[in-house]
């Protein structure tokens, strides 16, 4: 089948920022759905069925909305990069062709632009993300700080990431399908006795406890009172986690003091192209 081709803007472009930079001339190619496969390297292990069908929808309503960005493979075929969930929606919605901008970069970046590319938009659950990252470390040799460098987060943010792949495979089990959020992982990975995170995740579920009354029985249970420190207090996990998210969505370094009841977000850019993208970003809101 032939393979149509049209102009691209840059709205492609904002969503990956920061991995590279393909210019306005990309072209998108319409290419057959039977010629596109799943990355074996995807971060991503797990995708809802109803988000999916949701998905589907929503593109029989209005099509893809946002091209996938593949590699040529060997026979002529092609590797998903990034847009599996669309693959996925769009083969559902009956789509014989599907919207792909075509790159051929190596496996590291395709590595790359792949864990950035779910991080940013798809919610990775906490392990999935960890695993990702730790990939990156394994396969292509990167230290913490460059893994932080590439995903725009600090390097204890990338050390805490991986520390969660030390949970036990129950308490793993509770953050993968959400019973239990990332802030709540973080808190346990803080205890050195797996029996102890066992039995506090069981608790945590059971009872719905949020991650501020996790961390007054963690600290219960390390026999710790709570230390009131001089100097700015650290802000409660809610806000580590909303103040990484905003840094996260918007490629900008963000701060945020304050309490859940007030406060004040700041965000900060270098350069125009940092504007910009912030500007790209925000158009997406709807």
């Amino acid at each position: 089948m032939a393979k149509k081709t049209h102009g691209l803007g840059r709205g492609l472009d904002s969503l990956f920022a920061g991995t590279d930079d393909w210019g306005s001339s990309t072209t998108v190619q319409e290419i057959p759905v039977g010629e596109l496969d799943p990355n074996p390297d995807q971060p991503r292990r797990t995708f809802s069925e109803e988000s999916i069908g949701q998905l589907a929808d929503s593109i029989r309503e209005q099509g893809i909305l946002q091209p996938l960005l593949v590699a040529p493979s060997d026979g002529g075929r092609y590797m998903i990069i990034a847009g599996e969930r669309r693959f996925r929606a769009g083969r559902m919605a009956g789509l014989e062709t599907l919207p792909c901008i075509v790159k051929d970069i190596d496996v590291i970046r395709q590595r790359e632009v792949a864990l950035i590319e779910n991080l940013q938009r798809e919610d990775l659950n906490p392990i999935e993300a960890a695993r990702g990252v730790k990939a990156l470390m394994d396969q292509c040799g990167y230290t913490q700080e460059k893994i932080g460098e590439r995903l725009g987060k600090s390097r204890p943010v990338v050390a805490n990431m991986l520390r969660l792949l030390q949970l036990p495979d129950e308490v793993t089990e509770m953050v993968k399908d959400g019973r239990l959020s990332a802030g709540h992982a973080r808190v346990l990975a803080g205890i050195s006795d797996p029996a102890e995170q066992i039995r506090l995740a069981r608790k945590a579920v059971d009872e719905g406890l949020n991650v501020r009354q996790m961390e007054q029985l963690a600290r219960a249970a390390a026999g710790r009172p709570q230390k009131k420190k001089a100097g700015p207090k650290p802000l409660p996990a809610e806000l580590d986690e909303l103040q990484e998210k905003i840094r996260l969505k918007t490629g900008l370094k963000s701060t945020l003091t304050g309490s859940i009841q007030k406060g004040r977000i700041v965000l900060q850019y270098s350069t125009r192209e940092e504007l910009e993208r912030l500007n790209d970003v925000l158009d997406l809101i709807q």
